[in-house]
């Protein structure tokens, strides 16, 4: 199996880009195949090299590293080829008609209650008006020429039996007149060179889809298996701009883990739950392209920040030892990430185990703590050493609850809430508890 994941460098992925990258690559990682990037940067006016890097850096923080790339900008020559094998099979064939002419075609088509489909006006030019165009310095876009006779339907991986019908579409312009090419027939190209046996992309390729199957057939190659995932909308339910701005760069600077982001957008709109997960593994596993429902997926944010920290919540430190701050051990990562949102949050915590801290602590709770760190002087400083110490204040001071726990807590974290102190306690060690406790 190879699937590929084609983006156009002229911009950052956002979320919807990174769905169907996830399911090209769960689809492939599942099959123990290949998923590949194909970088369609035909557009060269805004394709840079400085987005294609951003791809694929992106996709490297995602986990996501594809086994082989691809420029579309270093295969024109290839594109070349075809088009001229295709035209000398009358597959493809020359138009000159400019815009404004065409437009006038379609609204006087339109007026008569009919598709504004194309009419092909250009099939009926002679070499001689081709040289006659080419005299006069005027160069032909091309077209592709479909048929009734050619593939219109296909077994969707996801939609199930789907079709086009050919009569009701223009052929499509598949070449402009000044020489470079639009989507449909360098992708076609690109996928029976690269050896891609399944496609998966947004619904809003299924005529694309149609037409394509059109240019395997008339190429003599097999077509991939194709896959049409419903949109992503906004946590609304509508479909919104705002996906399109929310992208790998927005995720990090929030502190979501990469993990989060594949764990969400693989189950969107599919029959499986979203649950928190340590590693790829059981999104791999239990991947099936056919779980994928038809409706519109909803993407939302406050769901995406509380998955995160479930998954934190459940990370092993091997799993984060490497980002988290210098000196922080596996002892006070269980100890700490119970409260964490993000990660980033780690530092905090860390912080208030190395000290120092600051907090200002109420007139009538300045003895409680001389006798808290008089006793907790005298206690075995263990993993046990906080139970100790709350149940002896509790008998010597007659104090409970929150009178008992909080001013504690203020004095020896310089917050009022945080980890469970049974297990902070021990991290932050007898003397500089001692310390906080007596130093105001």
């Amino acid at each position: 199996m190879i699937t590929r994941f084609a983006p156009s460098p002229t911009g950052r992925l956002h979320v919807g880009n990174v769905r169907t990258a996830l399911l090209n690559w769960l689809l492939a990682r599942q099959a123990g195949g290949q998923f590949l990037l194909r970088l369609d940067d035909t557009d060269v006016a805004r394709s840079t090299e400085a987005f294609a890097q951003s791809i694929r850096d992106d996709l490297a923080w995602l986990g996501m590293v594809p086994d082989a790339e691809e420029k579309q900008s270093a295969r024109m020559a290839r594109y070349a080829d075809v088009l001229e094998q295709l035209a000398a099979a009358g597959h493809a064939y020359r138009c000159y008609e400019t815009p404004e002419e065409l437009e006038i075609k379609r609204r006087l088509l339109l007026g008569r209650g009919l598709p504004p489909v194309y009419d092909r006006a250009a099939l009926a030019l002679s070499e001689a008006d081709h040289a006659d165009y080419a005299a006069r310095g005027v160069a032909p876009h091309w077209r592709f020429r479909l048929s009734a006779d050619a593939p219109k339907a296909w077994d969707d991986l996801i939609r199930g039996p789907s079709h086009i019908d050919p009569a009701s579409l223009s052929d499509p312009v598949i070449r402009r007149a000044d020489g470079s090419w639009l989507y449909m027939l360098p992708s076609v190209i690109d996928d029976v060179d690269m050896g891609v046996t399944h496609v998966v992309r947004g619904e809003d390729h299924v005529t694309n889809t149609g037409v394509q199957l059109q240019m395997f057939a008339a190429m003599g190659a097999e077509a991939p298996k194709f896959g049409h995932a419903p949109l992503l909308t906004g946590s609304d339910g509508a479909l919104s701009k705002r996906l399109g701005s929310i992208g790998v760069s927005e995720f990090r600077e929030k502190g979501i883990e990469a993990l989060t982001v594949k764990a969400l957008l693989a189950r969107l709109g599919s029959s499986l739950p979203v649950e928190p997960v340590t590693s790829d593994a059981p999104l791999i596993e239990r991947f099936d392209i056919g779980n994928l429902g038809r409706a519109t997926a909803r993407f939302d944010e406050a769901e995406l920040l509380g998955l995160n920290a479930k998954i934190l919540h459940a990370l092993p430190f091997e799993a984060v030892a490497d980002r988290l701050p210098a000196g922080m051990g596996a002892a006070e990562w269980e100890a700490i990430r119970p409260n964490l949102h993000t990660l980033a949050e780690a530092a905090t915590w860390h912080a208030v185990v190395t000290g120092p801290v600051h907090t200002d602590v109420a007139d009538e709770d300045r003895d409680y703590l001389a006798v808290a760190a008089d006793t907790l002087a005298a206690l075995p400083f263990d993993a046990g050493v906080w139970g100790a110490l709350t149940a002896a204040l509790k008998e010597a001071t007659g104090r409970k609850g929150k009178a008992l726990f909080m001013p504690l807590r203020q004095a020896l974290t310089g917050m009022d809430h945080g980890p469970d102190m049974a297990a902070l306690l021990p991290l932050i060690g007898r003397e500089a508890a001692l310390h906080r406790l007596t130093v105001r």
